[in-house]
């Protein structure tokens, strides 16, 4: 689950991790407020959406002005005038895709002077099973850039689960960013910090770009991403009570109702599977037959018929899907169920693209059967290979 960079930041102060001062408004009257409040004299208006390169980014709307989603303002009148050209308009970034995200809020921060502008970001390393720390002199809006070009000023250091942060790790992070004297203390501080919220609140990725030394030469942390771990937010409501459902893909919502784990994409043949890592082998095979996959879908272990119905309703939801490819390899879960939902869904929805089925493992000799007898347009496989062929030449068939 992601958040706003001004709900990161509120997060981080409660760990003591230095920010600067800011507010976040819903229209001109209250970024105008904010400023006067703030008292500048130079102050920030940032987008919050869900995704990266705001600064870079291009509103689709000519009266949004060609300025990108985040912009200096020198006076309060200033700060209403580009809250009222942001809000309501759609930011494009490189990671918001070509629809983009409509800025529906904005947050008015106390502008920092800047002497460097440095990166540092946490995350899990699933190669190590620990938390990595990830940092490079590079900050700024071209980190991307730089670890294209330049990998060997990206440096990585992890942290030993049954040591925990020890000080040494913060000293090493900040000699790697040339950091000295009074700054290497601050360093060690706000990674022990860092690391701190990171682990209490069960996050996955925690980044901070730029993180800067201020012209006083203090550590500052002028933007902040955070990624938590979904699976671990039945033990933070305060966290989930942050959840912005405006700025998630309405189907990816509509399926976590149903506990389905889902995320689209932007292929054409639609997926529904029992398991992830059989869910990306579908994915692949599909790509391998040249095609490109609508979807991830996983239905889980122990899916009903109720959550397979509901699954066929949201990959049809997609107006780009051509074809959808059922596989399902009944373990804990019974073919013979996924059959009866198949068909099911199939009698209600009139599905009205090709639809291919694999199915293997307990009760598949009676799932096929529910299948063959149903009298509906389904076309079953024998193994992922036959699979993805048949769906792939049938979307390809239908044009």
């Amino acid at each position: 689950m992601n958040i706003h960079e001004y709900q990161a930041k509120a997060l981080l102060r409660e760990f003591d991790v230095p920010v600067p001062v800011g507010m976040a408004v819903f229209s001109p009257d209250e970024a105008l407020h904010a400023a006067k409040e703030l008292g500048g004299p130079i102050w920030v208006v940032k987008s919050q959406i869900h995704a990266g390169g705001r600064g870079k980014g291009r509103f689709t709307e000519p009266e949004a002005g060609e300025q990108g989603g985040v912009r200096l303002s020198r006076s309060a009148e200033e700060v209403r005038d580009n809250a009222e050209q942001m809000l309501g308009k759609t930011l494009v970034t490189h990671q918001s895709g070509p629809a983009g995200r409509v800025v529906k809020r904005l947050y008015i921060e106390d502008g920092s002077s800047i002497a460097t502008e440095l990166y540092l970001s946490a995350l899990v390393d699933r190669a190590t099973s620990r938390i990595a720390f990830i940092s490079s002199t590079e900050g700024g809006m071209d980190i991307e850039q730089v670890a294209a070009d330049t990998p060997e000023k990206i440096h990585t250091l992890t942290i030993d689960p049954a040591t925990g942060y020890m000080p040494f790790h913060g000293r090493k992070i900040a000699f790697g960013l040339g950091l000295k004297g009074d700054q290497v203390k601050q360093c060690v501080r706000l990674v022990g910090n860092l690391y701190r919220a990171f682990v209490e609140k069960d996050m996955s990725m925690l980044e901070i770009n730029p993180l800067i030394v201020t012209e006083d030469g203090d550590l500052k942390c002028l933007d902040a991403k955070i990624n938590f771990d979904s699976n671990a937010l039945f033990r933070h409501p305060d966290v989930i009570e942050l959840r912005d459902i405006e700025e998630e893909d309405p189907a990816e919502v509509e399926a976590s109702r149903y506990d389905l784990n889902y995320v689209k994409l932007d292929g054409e043949i639609g997926c529904m599977v029992n398991g992830a890592g059989l869910a990306m082998a579908t994915m692949d095979i599909i790509k391998l037959e040249g095609s490109e996959p609508a979807n991830f879908l996983d239905v889980g272990g122990g899916a009903n018929k109720e959550q397979v119905m509901n699954a066929f309703k949201i990959i049809l939801s997609d107006p780009n899907v051509k074809g959808i490819l059922v596989n399902i390899f009944g373990g804990i879960m019974r073919c013979d169920i996924i059959a009866e939902g198949i068909v099911a869904a199939a009698k209600e929805m009139a599905i009205n693209v090709p639809l291919v089925v694999r199915l293997e493992g307990t009760n598949v000799d009676i799932g096929k059967r529910m299948l063959n007898d149903s009298g509906l347009a389904i076309i079953a496989a024998d193994d992922l290979g036959d699979a993805a062929r048949k769906i792939v030449a049938q979307v390809r068939e239908a044009g």
